[in-house]
């Protein structure tokens, strides 16, 4: 079942959004609220997630409260990767919780956190560990990126590639899986009361395997995402269906984002939308074809 809604992947990032068309995010606030008052008008009880933010910023927080935004949603969801990517140690955890905690009274979900084995198998079994340790009990939500690692001939959605140096390379090494099916050391040291986040490509051949992992780990709680710009392919509707129907039996957290290139201001995923319900349109076909029966979720923290 669909158990939240989430609106966007880290919109604080300029790999997600194009922060040259939107300095304001004014954009954003808009569609976003939009796409809020369509979906309470179908599912009132529906949880909504702000995108998770990436960095962990109280001030967009703020900026969102401002804006309209934090009234619009019932949660808000941040991620968090202090051993591959961020510049603070993995031991503020609970500091950077309290500080969006400072300037909201909403709900705070991990929706994204993980360390990969880029550098040393041992390094993920540690931040498995440790990562369970500082935040069980201090968020309802805590979604570990990821179950497997990013093909190699795949690319990472990224602004700057390769360029990144090693940065880049070390999204190849999020997953618990390896590429060619093996379970890394950490798959013994995870909860699985944490849950995964695992994204799927457009027709991702990982489809099935992925829920075996889940049940063999017996994950309940997952997050995942429906492409916006991927609707726009053909035999999207297919895809989409078989994927829904697939992760039914989980307690999903579906994120929708990425504008189709030709209904951006600029033809690309991070463009805000020429016309800014279009995303609410979006918002309410998938409600409307994924969202079965009325959800009824505590919001509490």
């Amino acid at each position: 079942m669909i158990e939240a809604l989430m609106f966007w992947n880290e919109p604080n990032n300029l790999s997600h959004w194009d922060f040259e068309l939107d300095r304001e995010w004014a954009d954003f606030s808009h569609m976003t609220i939009a796409a809020s008052e369509r979906v309470r008008a179908m599912q009132p009880a529906l949880p909504l997630v702000l995108g998770g933010i990436s960095p962990i910023d109280p001030a967009f927080i703020r900026r969102m409260d401002a804006q309209g935004v934090l009234a619009a949603v019932d949660i808000v969801g941040v991620h968090g990767f202090p051993l591959d990517w961020n510049h603070w140690p993995i031991g503020a955890w609970p500091q950077k919780l309290a500080e969006i905690r400072a300037v909201t009274s909403l709900p705070i979900w991990v929706t994204e956190v993980g360390v990969s084995s880029f550098g040393a198998d041992e390094v993920q079994v540690f931040g498995v560990t440790r990562t369970a340790e500082l935040l069980r009990g201090r968020a309802e939500r805590i979604f570990w990126y990821s179950l497997f690692d990013l093909p190699a001939g795949w690319e990472a959605t990224t602004r700057h590639r390769e360029a990144e140096g090693s940065a880049y390379y070390r999204h190849f090494y999020m997953g618990l899986i390896r590429e060619d099916g093996s379970p890394k050391p950490a798959i013994e040291a995870f909860d699985p009361a944490l849950g995964i986040c695992q994204w799927f490509h457009f027709e991702d051949h990982r489809l099935d395997s992925a829920v075996s992992w889940l049940r063999r780990l017996g994950v309940r709680k997952l997050r995942t995402g429906l492409s916006w710009a991927d609707w726009y392919r053909p035999g999207a509707q297919d895809w989409f269906d078989r994927q829904m129907e697939a992760l039914d039996e989980f307690d999903t957290t579906v994120t929708l984002c990425f504008t189709p290139p030709s209904l951006g201001k600029r033809p690309h995923h991070t463009s805000p939308p020429k016309d800014l319900t279009a995303f609410a349109d979006f918002a309410e076909a998938m409600v409307d074809r994924y969202v079965r029966q009325p959800i009824a979720v505590s919001r509490q923290p």
